[in-house]
């Protein structure tokens, strides 16, 4: 998300930090004078209050007409995820619930997604999210590209059921017509015939090594692909405690609540969003930096859970773009980091059992 971090002095990062902070707790716009009453800073209300406003021009943080204080804008809000949030450290009595609470749906991984969403939601406060993506029967068979013009270039896609598909992509250079050609052999050759559970990060990095200085074309075609064994097999969305939206005043609106349940409800955009197979590890995604429209007053954090290299599932939390970060960060990787624990355990399980029975059968 390479936000510019070195302009800010370490008393503006301080500054900025309990700014945040003072907002995620409170959800009031934050002034001078609590910040000098934190302690956090041996400085003067005017200096804080200086440095304020510098923070404000530099577009960290933001006024409300109706208010002397400022809150976080969504830039500020990315600052501190990336450069000022410290690491949570859950209780062992949480970390102790997430997994015994896991361990004991571990027969289905559809239960254990299941479950973890309403850990996640309960431990953090706000709506989590569980996906189980469907055991994807959709593959391509054949894919064409055709040239529009230099930057865009339509994708004909052939499943291996007969489906036709189409989508234009746009791209982020221009292109020539011999990169096209190489595109299209490169994604037939090594594309076609795999599921979307299938297409992996290391596949990618393979297909942007084969391209060279056309790497960039590989993305959006990917991402393409990938929409379309979406719209075809998609997979399966879940919520848990979408009430809780209501504990926080950004969606008392109830017009903007509304779009944003409409959204939830609807889950294609949602799904479309999490299920990106671009996307590793933890992810926080902060008002408009979703292209789900209806988000810009939230946030989502979400991460992939991974078994050999392919991803079988997303947990996460949506909330409003105050949410602590420093809580939600920890919660959802020590939850994800459980449910890695009990997939790769099972399958440690099965193996033994696999090697018992061999044992047990050259003793007799």
């Amino acid at each position: 998300m390479g936000n510019p971090t070195g302009g800010l002095s370490e008393r503006k990062k301080l500054i900025l930090k309990a700014v945040v902070e003072a907002h995620i707790e409170g959800g009031e716009p934050v002034g001078s004078k609590s910040i000098v009453q934190s302690n956090l800073l041996s400085c003067s209300s005017a200096t804080i209050r200086n440095e304020m406003a510098e923070l404000e021009q530099l577009g960290y943080l933001e006024q409300p007409h109706t208010s002397a204080g400022r809150v976080p804008s969504e830039l500020g809000y990315r600052f501190y995820v990336d450069s000022l949030v410290e690491q949570y450290a859950n209780t062992t009595r949480d970390i102790a619930r997430i997994n015994q609470l896991l361990r004991s749906k571990m027969s289905e991984l559809d239960q254990i997604l299941e479950t973890a969403s309403k850990l996640a939601s309960s431990l953090t406060n706000y709506t989590g999210i569980a996906i189980k993506p469907k055991i994807s029967s959709v593959t391509m068979a054949k894919i064409e590209l055709v040239s529009i013009d230099s930057f865009n270039f339509a994708m004909v896609m052939i499943t291996s059921g007969g489906t036709v598909k189409t989508k234009k992509v746009k791209t982020p250079m221009p292109y020539e017509a011999d990169a096209l050609t190489q595109l299209s052999e490169i994604l037939n050759l090594q594309i076609c015939g795999l599921g979307a559970d299938m297409i992996t990060l290391p596949i990618i990095m393979q297909l942007e090594n084969d391209m060279a200085d056309n790497a960039f074309l590989v993305n959006p075609a990917i991402k393409a692909v990938y929409e379309v064994m979406n719209e075809l097999d998609g997979g399966e969305l879940r919520y848990s405690g979408l009430n809780r939206l209501l504990d926080y005043p950004e969606y008392a609106d109830t017009q903007h609540l509304s779009s944003l349940l409409g959204t939830l409800e609807d889950q294609d955009e949602i799904l479309e969003l999490v299920s990106d197979p671009l996307r590793d590890d933890i992810n926080v995604l902060i008002g408009s930096e979703s292209p789900v429209k209806v988000m810009n007053n939230s946030a989502i954090v979400f991460k992939p859970i991974k078994k050999n290299g392919r991803t079988v599932g997303v947990i996460g939390v949506i909330g409003p773009r105050r949410m602590d970060y420093k809580k939600v960060l920890k919660t959802i990787d020590e939850i994800g980091v459980s449910i890695s624990d009990i997939i790769d355990g099972e399958r440690a399980l099965k193996q033994g059992e696999d090697n018992g029975g061999e044992d047990d059968g050259g003793n007799e």
